[in-house]
């Protein structure tokens, strides 16, 4: 990918250390992505460093004297333990590592501004009405500087004034050997899939990071006071596929050299084309389906094609089969008799979500986003967090929960008659 001597030419394309992916938008914002406020984020070497690490713990008596040992030009973490006690952790620059930060406030500490995800919303005005459960500053990534540009996440990012506040409400505690640690109202919550992010994947264990960035086992909910015990064998580094939750939106981890490996647009654009080539037809008009292109994925065309979601029987759009008693949800399928959900099938056009380059033969149930089997298969299994302490699995492109025994549902095309 980089070639080692990067370093003294300048002109050269800058080291990039990953990206992260927001899980329910298929390639970008419903309203177009702008500036810090988007679907994905590379992060890249910064020109100059700008990560932080822990210096002196000072131990103050009044909050007052809290905000006089923080001052506005360090970096600091204020534990308040109580009304008489606060303790305050001044971080000092590192010139090895780079920072970025997430969260949801829009002020300048914050590198990527993610919002509540609502699950097929169309629209930005679809997701205001929401009470944010996004944290203002959620999380922070601290990537090494050197190679392999190792990337690792803490809880909460550090506010205008380079603070981050713990309150009194706030889960934290005495290290062994001194420091100070704690966790945030809604936590960051973090699964590294086994087999790294390949067809061979398969889920991991969901821990909460803490503000040092060390392991615990989920809290009985959320924002429960009390902290989940130690897990000393894992650690806070981010691998390819790593999924990052920030209750109300998860965001998925990709390393430079693991996108390396991705599907490109341009495949799957070849994959688009391959489908469309070979003429699947509506087994009962007859006529000629097409999946529509890249760019215009929320209007359905008149040549797409429809799938019934029981039996993957695949259609152009018809009016017939409609189950009157039934809400006119479900329909019945002429090839088979089956009976159930009906809808338009989509392309799914967020390469980074696909596990391999295998070809579009499976949707996921019941919103007819299509990819490749594997692809369908290790995402059926992931449990994501949804609300404050549920589990369920959901379609990386739309963030629909998953219907149906398996989640999805291969697709049974006809071709061409002549």
């Amino acid at each position: 990918m980089f070639s080692p001597d990067q370093e003294n030419h300048p002109s050269k394309a800058p080291v990039k250390y990953g990206e992260l992916i927001v899980l329910g938008y298929n390639g970008s914002l419903p309203n177009g992505d702008r500036g810090r406020r988007k679907s994905r984020f590379a992060l890249f070497k910064r020109p100059k460093a700008n990560g932080v690490k822990p210096s002196t713990v000072h131990i103050a008596c009044t909050p007052q004297a809290a905000k006089a040992i923080s001052n506005k030009d360090q970096h600091s973490i204020s534990y308040t333990l109580s009304r008489a006690q606060t303790v305050v952790v001044e971080y000092t620059h590192d010139s090895n590592t780079d920072m970025f930060q997430i969260g949801r406030s829009t002020e300048s500490p914050i590198d990527f501004v993610v919002t509540d995800t609502v699950p097929g919303s169309q629209s930005n005005s679809d997701t205001q009405s929401v009470q944010s459960t996004i944290s203002r500053f959620a999380c922070r990534i601290i990537c090494e500087r050197n190679p392999p540009f190792t990337a690792r996440i803490y809880a909460a990012g550090f506010d205008s004034s380079k603070n981050i506040f713990l309150g009194e409400k706030a889960a934290k505690w005495k290290t062994s050997d001194g420091q100070m640690d704690g966790l945030t109202t809604n936590g960051v919550l973090v699964m590294h899939p086994r087999n790294g992010f390949t067809e061979d994947s398969k889920p991991g264990v969901w821990r909460e990071i803490s503000v040092c960035g060390n392991v615990f086992s989920l809290r009985e909910t959320r924002s429960a006071q009390q902290r989940g015990k130690m897990v000393e064998m894992e650690t806070n580094q981010l691998q390819d596929g790593s999924l990052i939750d920030l209750c109300g939106a998860t965001l998925l981890w990709r390393t430079a050299e693991g996108l390396s490996h991705t599907p490109t647009v341009k495949h799957l654009e070849a994959l688009r084309q391959e489908i469309n080539a070979a003429r699947p037809q509506c087994p009962v008009g007859f006529n000629t389906l097409a999946f529509p292109s890249m760019k215009r994925k929320d209007v359905v065309d008149e040549k797409q094609p429809w799938v019934y979601l029981n039996c993957g029987h695949v259609h152009g759009y018809h009016n017939w089969g409609n189950k009157e008693e039934r809400d006119g949800k479900d329909r019945e399928c002429p090839m088979c008799r089956s009976v159930g959900p009906y809808v338009p099938l989509w392309l799914g056009c967020e390469a980074g979500f696909y596990v391999d380059a295998g070809p579009p033969t499976h949707a996921f149930s019941p919103c007819g986003h299509v990819c490749s089997e594997k692809t369908t298969a290790y995402w059926s299994q992931i449990p994501l967090p949804h609300g404050t302490h549920t589990f369920h699995a959901a379609c990386p492109f739309c963030a629909h929960q998953l219907s149906g025994e398996q989640g999805y549902i291969r697709l049974i095309f006809q071709g061409p008659l002549d």
